[in-house]
């Protein structure tokens, strides 16, 4: 029996497919707890492969736009539509310029935090970590999924630095560096440098080395933004 599309998600513009889902929850007004339609449903509605919805997908949870529940499908989360409209210009409109003012912006707060975190972090906070590059290196051909823990490596190294104030920023800055990751981590090339910058990283906080910590976290954002030209971090 063929599945009746969701006439609610019908009319939308080829455009960037997060955007897409996006207007869309503006456009019909859903509201917090309101469900989407089922993956399957929606890729044949947009017209898009289940992997690219997925990954629209994921940026969205990302930004706690979505969130799913498991048995249960994906729902609107907290923000609300007007929050939604709030950083749309943000989060969709970054070019060359944005996104090496980010990567300043990340290289002055991660510089810092990673030395405070080197000189307090414990035998378990650094074994979280290092699980998360192994994973990371375990997924190395699949960006996406690298992407998902080079940010946990990244948040729990913020958290272990235990500044609340900086880790706020920190949380508005992700959801924005989500896009400049995507960009940056698709060159299999900048991941793998990223595998090893990492790996200097974490030699550092297991020596305690908060100023070891600070140098290898500006070479690890520094590689990423000279693959691309973006900045000179050095």
């Amino acid at each position: 029996m063929k599945v009746k599309k969701s006439t609610a998600f019908k009319e939308i513009q080829p455009d960037n497919l997060a955007q897409r889902i996006l207007s869309l929850i503006r456009e019909k007004g859903l509201k917090r707890g309101d469900k989407l339609p089922p993956e399957r449903e929606l890729s044949s509605i947009l017209n898009v492969s289940r992997p690219s919805l997925r990954e629209a997908l994921n940026a969205l949870k990302l930004m706690n736009i979505i969130e799913n529940r498991q048995g249960s499908g994906t729902f609107v989360s907290s923000l609300t539509p007007e929050k939604l409209v709030e950083h749309l210009d943000i989060e969709f409109a970054l070019d060359d310029s944005t996104y090496a003012n980010l990567l300043q912006a990340r290289t002055i707060l991660e510089a810092g935090m990673v030395a405070l975190a080197a000189e307090n972090i414990s035998d378990d906070e650094i074994h979280e970590i290092e699980k998360c590059l192994d994973e990371a290196l375990k997924v190395i051909d699949d960006p996406e999924t690298f992407m998902a823990y080079d940010i946990d490596l990244h948040r729990r190294i913020m958290e272990v630095a235990g500044n609340r104030i900086i880790q706020a920023f920190m949380h508005s800055i992700d959801r924005i560096s989500i896009y400049s990751r995507r960009r940056t981590g698709d060159d299999m090339e900048v991941r793998r440098q990223a595998v090893d910058d990492h790996r200097e990283i974490v030699a550092a906080l297991k020596a305690h080395d908060p100023d070891g910590a600070r140098k290898a976290m500006i070479a690890h954002l520094s590689h990423v933004g000279k693959k691309f030209n973006l900045q000179n971090l050095s």
